[in-house]
């Protein structure tokens, strides 16, 4: 009888193990590209591996896979955001990750989502810059406005000029707002939110622009953590602003 449940043991695990080797050899390799498998880049001060879910029968998360959200408010974002404003996808994303985490601190890569959003998940490398903190209708104030700009993005006040100075030269608008700040060392912004459904970078973006920021100097990941998410792409816990 023992031999009998001994015979019985051996012939379940070697169906188990041909099973797994089965499973093993039909899972196909999910590259980033045909000849990238994964992105290393700097998150919060550690190294964080971007690379695709492995799983060949993954689906997208909960979060995402919505297809009908209410518009308003959750309309179709347009192709551009902005006149001289660069529209870019996931590889041109993967590029700037690469290149701040190479240490190139003229640029930086900000998701817009407020904090409920970020907790789920964020793309390595992002800090987070809720898009209410650019927003006058929000509460922001000039001052809190012109302190992001000066401190975190790079931009300077202009010799002479003030809190008064810049509401009035906003509401301007034009050239005025080119003599109130000093764009010349600002970092290159590479902003995103939600997905092409989603209307909080495209809200900063266009305050940004208001207070004379350069259109060159602002990208926007159009497709945001949708298209990421759809991708399998590695997400994280947010890091703070510096």
């Amino acid at each position: 009888m023992k031999l009998i449940q001994l015979f019985g043991i051996a012939a379940l695990l070697a169906g188990m193990s041909v099973s797994s080797a089965a499973i093993a050899e039909d899972a196909k390799p999910v590259g980033i590209t045909a000849d990238k498998m994964s992105v290393t880049v700097k998150h919060g001060g550690e190294s964080v591996e971007i690379k695709r879910n492995q799983d060949n029968k993954a689906v997208v998360v909960d979060d995402f896979a919505k297809t009908s959200r209410p518009c308003p408010p959750f309309c179709i974002q347009p192709d551009t955001i902005a006149e001289g404003v660069e529209t870019i996808a996931e590889m041109g994303m993967l590029d700037y990750l690469e290149k701040m985490s190479g240490g190139d601190a003229s640029v930086l890569v900000v998701d817009s989502r407020t904090a409920d959003w970020v907790e789920k998940g964020t793309i390595p490398g992002a800090v987070n810059l809720p898009w209410e903190n650019l927003a006058p209708d929000k509460g922001a104030s000039t001052d809190d406005i012109i302190k992001i700009l000066t401190e975190q993005f790079g931009a300077k006040l202009a010799e002479g000029s003030d809190a008064l100075a810049v509401d009035e030269a906003v509401a301007a608008g034009g050239d005025a707002v080119s003599k109130v700040f000093d764009y010349s060392g600002a970092k290159t912004l590479v902003m995103f939110c939600n997905g092409m459904w989603c209307g909080q970078s495209p809200t900063n973006i266009k305050t940004l622009l208001k207070f004379g920021y350069p259109a060159d100097k602002l990208k926007w990941y159009r497709g945001g953590m949708q298209d990421w998410a759809i991708l399998g792409l590695t997400t994280v816990k947010p890091a703070a602003a510096k």
